[in-house]
């Protein structure tokens, strides 16, 4: 079989697309909750963008942009999305399994990863003790080691515009959604 990790990396985009049907279900929008739902999302949005702008997956330690505020900007970023459309929803279930399922498969995943950073990267222990995991820091992180700056060739190398196709359709159909229930 394999490692919880293992298996909640393997998982988690495919039970998200299975979360979204039981979302649209369990949803009771307003326009009022999807407007306000609507900022959040786009906020978290703009946070992923960000990161993966930054990111350079297995070749640098990201420490520039959101990256020096935070180890995981894209985990945040999501986290702020799911609370986006959670508020949309206006669905107590709903609000109740955001964080379970960040906390069954994403928190996981994110010690995976670090671990697997902590291997291939020595500064990374360093970077751990000066960027906190989650929480965002007030100032950023003051490194002369990387001074990368965002990449839109970065942004569509890892798909990021993927997020942002999703939320626009999962948007249309609280907006269709609103508009059958009348």
């Amino acid at each position: 079989m394999g490692s919880w990790p293992a298996i909640a990396r393997r998982i988690r985009v495919p039970l998200g697309f299975a979360f979204a049907v039981l979302y649209l279900w369990l949803a009771n929008p307003t326009l009022t909750s999807i407007l306000i739902g609507s900022l959040a999302v786009v906020g978290g949005l703009a946070i992923r963008a960000f990161a993966s702008g930054h990111l350079q997956k297995n070749k640098q330690l990201a420490t520039s942009g959101p990256y020096a505020y935070t180890r995981n900007p894209l985990y945040l970023g999501s986290l702020i999305l799911a609370a986006g459309f959670a508020l949309a929803a206006r669905s107590w279930w709903i609000a109740a399994a955001i964080p379970a399922f960040f906390l069954a498969i994403y928190v996981p995943v994110i010690r995976a990863e670090e671990a697997l950073l902590r291997e291939r990267f020595a500064r990374f222990d360093d970077y751990a003790r000066s960027v906190p995991g989650f929480i965002p820091r007030i100032r950023p992180l003051v490194s002369t080691a990387d001074k990368t700056s965002f990449s839109w060739g970065l942004y569509w190398k890892h798909r990021e515009y993927n997020a942002l196709l999703g939320s626009v359709a999962m948007i249309a159909a609280l907006l269709l959604k609103l508009k059958l229930n009348g």
